[in-house]
């Protein structure tokens, strides 16, 4: 088994998912983008994560590689490999299926719920009714079409949406620790002007460790569920 992951920025990584994926013995692959943006055969993996970062999908005068990335993940897509993809990844995917991706209304940056969404489709995975994740993006996505919508939130209707049964995107972030969270102040702080969606920097390092725990569990599921897909 082997796992892939396309990392667009030095601070965004892919935190607890790695120490999944060490105990499901995958073997692990990278593109650095932000070194040098060249992407594996589809050959090459099983399955995909699409990290996030602070660049929009729509800047490709700005970051060209872009395009190729687009392209790669309808390639991946259409090949039939398991992909999870997180903030700007869920949005490359959407995107990549012809959907548009737009400025939200507002911020949402911190600690906030999203709920789950009813699906009549008993194979799309489910998420607790309520579960407080972690935020940090400033846009947001239509639905790709044939896409299941899973979660929403007060700020964001789209949260998170499922494509058959091996494409799952997030527009927040399970995969947090302490360490990542720390990352993302250090390196995006100037985003937290304090608003209704924004939290402080205090509140942001407020949350305990345990809650911590209980989102990478939540992350542990979702991988589990791709990787059950697999067989």
């Amino acid at each position: 088994m082997r796992a892939h992951y396309l990392q667009h920025v030095p601070f965004e990584g892919i935190g607890s998912i790695e120490k999944w994926l060490d105990a499901a013995g995958y073997e692990v692959s990278c593109s650095r983008l932000f070194e040098f943006p060249t992407f594996p055969g589809i050959e090459e993996f099983d399955l995909l994560v699409i990290m996030g970062g602070p660049m929009s999908v729509n800047d490709e005068s700005i970051f060209p590689w872009l395009i190729q990335e687009k392209q790669f993940i309808r390639n991946a897509i259409s090949a039939g490999k398991h992909i999870l993809g997180i903030c700007l990844g869920a949005q490359l995917i959407a995107n990549a299926m012809g959907s548009r991706v737009y400025p939200n209304r507002v911020k949402e940056i911190g600690w906030f719920p999203v709920q789950a969404l009813d699906s009549e489709d008993v194979s799309v995975f489910r998420f607790p009714r309520s579960v407080n994740v972690f935020h940090w993006h400033g846009e947001t996505f239509e639905l790709p079409s044939g896409a299941v919508r899973l979660a929403r939130s007060e700020a964001c209707e789209n949260q998170a949406f499922q494509f058959g049964t091996s494409v799952i995107g997030l527009q927040f972030h399970l995969e947090t620790t302490p360490e990542t969270a720390q990352e993302f102040i250090l390196n995006c702080g100037s985003d937290l002007q304090p608003s209704e969606y924004v939290q402080s920097e205090k509140d942001i390092r407020s949350i305990d460790h345990g809650h911590y725990r209980a989102v990478n569990a939540l992350m542990d599921d979702l991988l589990a569920y791709l990787h059950r897909g697999r067989d």
